[in-house]
């Protein structure tokens, strides 16, 4: 399948376009550039494009009900205050317990209840290091101990529409695993964990991904140029074509919440291209879900 037309919705191309979301609230689109330590932003409604300099790697974020966000950065879990400016008011809630060399948070989001979860990853994958952990923030509780262990490259995290499946993927080019859990979302506890899909003869590592209202679980296929849908079941059912070979994460959002708007990543800085690291909206025939708001003061 491929789309009608795809949006660019900046002309900044990142080196590692990263954890797209749409503010309901504000009505804009986030994401970040892992290595560039950027947070960029985009307002549909007046087309303008903003960024925020950060003084770490910020992997991933997510919303707070205080119009600010959570994020998982190099040294740990951080509440980020985006200024008038382009600077970036951070106060840290969590240091990185296996912090160190090469080692930093990646995928992360909050679950339907509004649980922050992020896991981490030794960033030179040639290594192979299995020492990523997936771990659970709340302001009551902290940091959690390890909740999954031994991931390579952690990503994909994502919960079913009744918060009830958590998903996760490894997309490691070792290891190319998706699995879905049994998820207490009372405690926030994931349990029962079993292989929902397995992508290693596919076009495409498992990369960040998002839900949709049916239930479906949409994938980046990271070197494979697509973005893919499996039913709740794990049977793919969609596949849409993207002009960039290395799409990172998906998020939807708009003010029907039937866009997608799709990071990407730029493996070679120095050549220009008109695609890749660049973010782009597509319109893929489905309708998402917003996400939840970490609870925190302002």
């Amino acid at each position: 399948m491929n789309p009608n037309n795809f949006d660019i919705v900046s002309t900044q191309s990142c080196i590692v376009g990263e954890s797209p979301l749409w503010s309901v609230h504000q009505q804009r689109w986030y994401w970040v550039d892992i290595p560039g330590k950027t947070i960029w932003s985009f307002d549909p409604a007046s087309g303008l494009t903003r960024s925020w300099a950060c003084a770490e790697m910020v992997a991933n974020i997510a919303l707070t009900t205080a119009g600010t966000l959570i994020a998982g950065m190099e040294s740990g879990i951080f509440h980020l205050i985006l200024q008038d400016g382009p600077a970036v008011s951070a106060s840290l809630l969590a240091k990185l317990p296996e912090a160190g060399p090469g080692i930093r948070f990646n995928d992360g989001r909050c679950d339907r209840q509004g649980r922050y979860w992020s896991g981490t990853m030794f960033m030179y994958m040639a290594a192979a290091r299995d020492i990523g952990q997936l771990y659970r923030y709340t302001t009551d509780a902290g940091l959690s101990a390890p909740v999954v262990s031994q991931l390579l490259t952690q990503n994909g995290l994502a919960w079913s529409p009744d918060g009830k499946t958590m998903y996760l993927s490894d997309s490691h080019p070792q290891r190319q695993l998706i699995w879905a859990f049994d998820y207490d979302t009372a405690t926030g506890t994931p349990h029962g964990q079993c292989v929902f899909a397995d992508m290693t003869s596919m076009a495409g590592r498992p990369d960040g991904a998002a839900i949709d209202t049916d239930g479906c679980y949409w994938i980046c296929a990271n070197d494979g140029g697509a973005v893919i849908r499996f039913t709740p079941e794990g049977k793919v059912d969609r596949t849409i074509s993207l002009p960039m070979k290395k799409p990172a994460m998906c998020s939807f959002g708009g003010s029907n919440m039937d866009e997608m708007l799709i990071t990407s990543i730029n493996p070679d800085p120095q050549t220009a291209d008109a695609w890749n690291g660049h973010s782009l909206i597509i319109r893929p025939g489905a309708q998402g879900i917003a996400e939840t708001l970490f609870p925190a003061e302002a």
